[in-house]
């Protein structure tokens, strides 16, 4: 009895509901992204116009990513995300290759770029309208970061409560960039939208890292893919929760980039180094010192979401092999990961202390990118190998082919945008080529002997 006991302690549960599903993609998707990203997708796109065409275009290419993935989590059952579903469908050598960016490069640069919004937003209130001193930005971005850590380690139950509540608090950030700029449009102010085409302005290959922003601010559609072991009737809250949730999210996007334009000129965009302090300056100054502290709560909800998913796939590869044994374990009071959550501390510490928003975005996003496009080229491959296999949601064959030629494309293009952010991105994924062949194909008989298994005793004893 006292056995069965303790293995029923040590699993991650099924507490992620359809309310708790569609929180944590939305959660994901609104952050930083719409707060940081219109800069960077204006400035590479050249105008106004061009720029909410990259934006419904991410819109409907996250749209299709999220079908493919929705299709992708009800063929394979297990949690873990682009991982799992690299592993499965294409093999082991590309799936440890995603890992390895991920922890070195993608997940980190990720949540620094998430942190340092948080950090901004919360202090610019206090300092406008000069701009927040840098060491005080990273200063708070870091302790905001230590304390969804805190959280995430301490319990599921209440990182997902956290996630619906600050879900909530996202969408009426929105709301209230939303609604003055739109009456404001109803009341003729369409003063920024003249030449809104302007192609003198548009420079081809600069597009790619237009997408990289715009997709940035997206991101997060995949995230229910991470924790599918802990939802409850994947097979139906899955796809309902992301083709719910990216609609909700394009519209949204759509409407507050809209609402920035009309009470912004094209060079305050550019020149503003946070987009809705700036609009709450001209348009609503009642709320100068709200929307800033809804934004940093938004940024977040972000970064809950993210350690909450990333630490699920530390979980699963160490369960498949290709990580050390140690972040497999689960607190046996607490049932979180807590190894595979308290795993980024330091790298993301480092690159909130040395990095800059826009090039730590180009530097994760090549990799990020290059990996979901093969996760879902995995989906076409497993159609083709498993004919047989019965999807309770099947998704047209042209939507996970566009979406991953669009994404190759995009990240073969990139090379000629940003040369030296990518190719950091692109040596640190070949990086994993001899750590692979070296440490990983070559498997350790017993894996228990590795230094990191000494972990095991202080999660399974309860020590944390």
């Amino acid at each position: 009895m006292g056995k069965d006991k303790k293995e029923e302690a040590v699993f991650l549960r099924k507490k992620i509901t359809l309310l708790r599903a569609f929180s944590l993609l939305i959660g994901s998707m609104v952050g930083s992204g719409i707060f940081i990203s219109p800069k960077g997708v204006l400035q590479n796109s050249g105008s106004v116009g061009f720029s909410l065409v990259v934006w419904f275009a991410c819109g409907l290419l996250s749209m299709f990513g999220a079908l493919s993935y929705a299709e992708l989590g009800t063929r394979i059952t297990k949690s873990g995300g682009h991982y799992i579903y690299i592993l499965e469908t294409l093999g082991p050598l590309p799936s440890f290759l995603f890992l390895w960016a991920e922890f070195f490069a993608i997940r980190p640069a990720n949540s620094a770029v998430v942190s340092l919004a948080f950090g901004r937003y919360m202090l610019e209130p206090f300092f406008a309208p000069c701009a927040a001193p840098v060491p005080a930005v990273k200063l708070v971005s870091l302790l905001g970061y230590y304390m969804v850590l805190t959280l995430n380690s301490w319990s599921v139950t209440w990182s997902a409560r956290l996630q619906t509540a600050l879900s909530i608090i996202k969408l009426l950030a929105l709301a209230l960039i939303i609604v003055p700029g739109m009456m404001l449009l109803a009341q003729g102010h369409t003063e920024n939208f003249q030449d809104a085409f302007d192609r003198q302005s548009l420079v081809l290959d600069k597009l790619p890292l237009a997408f990289y922003a715009g997709m940035f601010a997206y991101s997060g559609w995949f995230q229910t893919s991470f924790v599918r072991e802990e939802l409850v009737r994947p097979e139906r809250n899955i796809p309902l929760a992301v083709i719910v949730s990216v609609i909700t999210v394009i519209v949204g996007y759509m409407l507050t980039n809209i609402s920035y334009y009309t009470v912004l000129g094209t060079q305050d965009v550019l020149a503003s180094p946070a987009v809705a302090v700036s609009f709450v300056q001209r348009a609503f100054k009642s709320l100068i010192s709200v929307v800033p502290v809804l934004v940093a709560l938004s940024c977040f909800g972000t970064m809950n979401g993210g350690i909450f998913t990333f630490s699920r796939t530390l979980f699963v590869a160490s369960r498949e092999g290709q990580w050390p044994p140690l972040f497999s374990m689960i607190h046996i009071r607490r049932h979180t990961p807590l190894p595979a959550v308290m795993l980024m501390f330091p790298l993301v510490t480092a690159m909130v202390c040395i990095g800059d928003i826009y090039h730590l975005m180009n530097f994760f996003s090549f990799s990020r990118w290059l990996f979901i496009g093969l996760a879902t080229l995995g989906l076409i491959v497993h159609r083709h190998r498993h004919p047989e296999l019965h999807s309770p949601f099947k998704v047209p064959l042209f939507v996970p082919i566009s979406f991953t030629i669009i994404c190759l494309f995009t990240v073969a293009m990139s090379f000629y945008s940003d040369p030296v952010n990518i190719s950091i991105g692109c040596t640190m994924v070949l990086s994993g080529f001899p750590v692979y062949y070296l440490i990983i194909h070559r498997q350790m008989s017993s894996r228990c002997r590795s230094p990191f298994c000494v972990g095991q005793l202080f999660c399974t004893c309860g020590i944390f």
